[in-house]
């Protein structure tokens, strides 16, 4: 039986082998696996987003799939296709949706309609094709990446599509000592492999412990008020949706375990409010605080 907090901490410590610093987002990323989640990864080009998410997978020995967004990608580009073989029989060509771990880059560039068919799919965990319902493979996560500008043919997610997101993680230049650390850790690349720390069957059965960490009442009052909170401020147009108390909820139970606790407290709600409700927000461009600034004080003013 896997213990769950040693399992985060040495898949962890061997992430750090080839990643610079980011330990924060890479705990993100495991409590979105742990929490079966999909995640939203926004940075500018060249932090390691691609990097972090391929050594995760490698730690699990997860099957790992990339996707590059385009303006000319299609969903059967994600999800797959049918045709007929010589044998004049339908068969179908399953797409790099049907993976351990996906990721897609630069998911904004993709033409709307792709964006909608690939959120469907992570939402329900299969693809239908010719009347046949095919269900993705167990565990499955997907992590899409942003840019956080509208730069070069990208748009803003919309709001009702980065709803299906558990998380959305912050990915920030590396500090000087971490850049250094990078180019050093370039040097060695392809000299030693990624240790394979865990199976995806831990990770299943990870995923079912978390169900059962406990939330107290004063817990779940709390997430409430904050999710409430949100509908209520000045500088917010959109406030998040009840989907948000269900992400602190799922996310909060997969900290507390790898953490190894068995209950959720305070500080877990706390430490998610960002990459929970950033994405979830449409805040005012006149209120010059951000939607950082606005979680930061809903957290500050609720006791």
């Amino acid at each position: 039986m896997v213990d769950a907090h040693d399992a985060y901490q040495q898949v962890l410590a061997e992430m750090k082998k080839h990643i610079a610093g980011k330990s924060e987002t890479i705990e993100l990323m495991f409590i979105t696996i742990v929490a079966n989640g999909h995640a939203l990864l926004e940075g500018v080009p060249g932090v390691a987003k691609t990097t972090m998410c391929k050594a995760m997978a490698e730690t699990m020995q997860a099957e790992f799939k990339r996707i590059q967004g385009t303006p000319d990608l299609v969903p059967t580009d994600i999800v797959g296709y049918a045709y007929l073989n010589d044998k004049n029989e339908v068969e179908f060509k399953k797409g790099p949706v049907f993976t351990n771990i996906l990721l897609v880059d630069e998911l904004n560039r993709s033409p709307p309609k792709t964006m909608s068919a690939f959120l469907e799919t992570l939402e329900e965990r299969q693809v239908t094709a010719g009347g046949v319902d095919m269900q993705l493979p167990m565990p499955f996560t997907a992590f899409a990446t942003q840019n956080p500008l509208r730069i070069e043919g990208t748009e803003q997610l919309p709001k009702v599509l980065a709803d299906r997101f558990i998380v959305k993680i912050d990915v920030d230049y590396p500090n000087m000592q971490e850049e250094e650390v990078m180019m050093r850790l370039k040097e060695q690349e392809g000299r030693e492999e990624t240790k394979k720390i865990i199976e995806t069957k831990d990770i299943l059965e990870m995923q079912e412990k978390a169900k059962s960490v406990s939330m107290s009442d004063e817990v779940a009052g709390y997430i409430t008020r904050i999710v409430n909170a949100t509908r209520t401020d000045i500088h917010v147009v959109m406030g998040a949706s009840p989907r948000a108390d269900l992400a602190f909820m799922h996310a909060a139970k997969a900290r507390a375990l790898i953490q190894g606790r068995a209950a959720v407290n305070i500080d877990d709600i706390k430490f998610l409010a960002r990459p929970v409700l950033s994405h979830r927000m449409a805040v005012r461009s006149t209120g010059g605080i951000g939607v950082h600034g606005i979680i930061d004080g809903i957290i500050a003013t609720l006791k």
